[in-house]
């Protein structure tokens, strides 16, 4: 396994102000730990590497999505994603007679724009499209997008603090959410189950190992049980502490419609895979991906893929219900992708070339088709969806 030293002359340099906006952040984390007798827990940390104010990657000004960017999420891979999904979300619209549309962290504002459009073209635009969006620099890269994309459309559009009252019909869309959710890291030793904290000394931030910890314990015989199976020694891993507090709160303002999740991820049983030994954690930095979450500090994504078991689960006890859950790629298929393709003229040679090129990597295994999952929960909606209709894997779930 390489050293921090190592890894970091693998990557790009950050350029100055990166690297003194770094240095804050890392003042600001080394307080808190010296605060806290020299440690934080991992989710701790991980929340404010990611948000702490001004500071964290999702509250500082850095370019993070895009070819300029630290990654690239599918709408901005293309606009079939967008105009699939706003097939989804007309059915609901339809079916409820009109409503809103809802995006939980709206990145660039690509996908609210190329939404709108194509809710346009389908003639079903929603009442309003919100915004859910704390970080001030994303939101005016928003307004930007919107305004040069869909200028006409931007007066649909209202950014929102929290999440609204209670009454909301219509749809929650959350893509790339959940990965980003600040997660417990704990091991396995034969001691039992501990939380790796993360620790500040003279060669920097490092992993250290914490006492006993009733949570966690509880929170691991809760996965074992579940299972049926123990996790095996030396084994690591992670679990999201807030999850039932967050789809509880999402699932308050919706009287009726659908929360659409789509993200990165597994059933519990391929989560906690016993090969699986080293859990999920990964980060993103200018388009290269490693699984050191200790070094570059508000400069990088980190992420943990999605136990959608658990999501499914926490949304049954919200009062929600698992209208369907399937890969990416099957979505996209019951959302009409296909057909999306054969409106281009072929003999358009380039264009034409250019959609496949696209379509393929929102499809295929090994790339996005397989590796990331779509979830729908619903509250009073009584309808078939059409996401889920070529292929629903909701029984994968293992509901309890």
């Amino acid at each position: 396994m390489p050293t921090p030293i190592d890894l970091l002359k693998t990557l790009p340099a950050p350029d100055p102000v990166s690297v003194a906006y770094s240095a804050r952040l890392l003042d600001h984390i080394r307080a808190e730990m010296i605060a806290a007798g020299g440690a934080v827990s991992f989710t701790r940390f991980m929340d404010l590497a990611l948000y702490a104010p001004g500071l964290g990657y999702y509250r500082a000004g850095a370019r993070k999505f895009g070819p300029g960017g630290d990654f690239i999420t599918a709408p901005e891979l293309s606009p079939l994603f967008s105009r699939c999904l706003a097939r989804q979300c007309r059915e609901i619209l339809d079916h409820l007679g009109g409503g809103t549309l809802l995006e939980l962290g709206a990145g660039t504002g690509i996908m609210a724009a190329d939404l709108l459009q194509e809710l346009r073209a389908l003639g079903s635009l929603p009442e309003r499209y919100a915004i859910l969006e704390l970080s001030g620099e994303l939101r005016d890269r928003q307004r930007q997008t919107l305004a040069e994309r869909t200028p006409d459309l931007l007066k649909q559009v209202v950014w929102l603090d929290a999440l609204p009252e209670p009454g909301l019909r219509g749809v929650i869309l959350g893509n790339e959410i959940l990965d980003a959710l600040p997660v417990e890291r704990f091991c396995i030793t034969p001691a039992g189950p501990r939380r790796l904290n993360v620790e500040w000394s003279e060669a920097g931030l490092g992993w250290v190992e914490g006492a006993e910890d009733p949570e966690v314990t509880a929170a691991v015989m809760r996965i074992e049980a579940e299972l049926g199976r123990c996790l095996p020694d030396v084994y690591t891993s992670e679990y999201l502490p807030q999850l039932e507090s967050w789809l509880r709160a999402i699932a308050e303002p919706l009287a009726a419609g659908a929360v659409l999740l789509v993200d990165y991820g597994y059933t519990r049983r391929e989560y906690y895979h016993p090969k699986r030994t080293t859990g999920t954690l990964l980060c993103h930095y200018r388009h290269r991906v490693h699984d050191d979450p200790l070094i570059l500090p508000g400069l990088q994504d980190i992420t943990a893929s999605v136990d959608f078991t658990a999501v499914a689960n926490a949304a049954l006890a919200a009062g929600l219900d698992i209208a369907g859950y399937t890969s990416q790629n099957y979505f996209l298929f019951g959302c009409g992708l296909m057909g999306l393709l054969a409106e281009i003229d072929s003999a358009d040679t380039v264009r034409y070339l250019e959609q496949v090129r696209q379509v393929k990597q929102l499809t295929l295994p090994g790339e996005m088709g397989d590796r990331f999952h779509a979830l729908a929960l619903t509250h009073n909606l009584e309808l078939p969806l059409c996401g889920f209709a070529v292929r629903n894997e909701r029984g994968r779930l293992q509901l309890l």
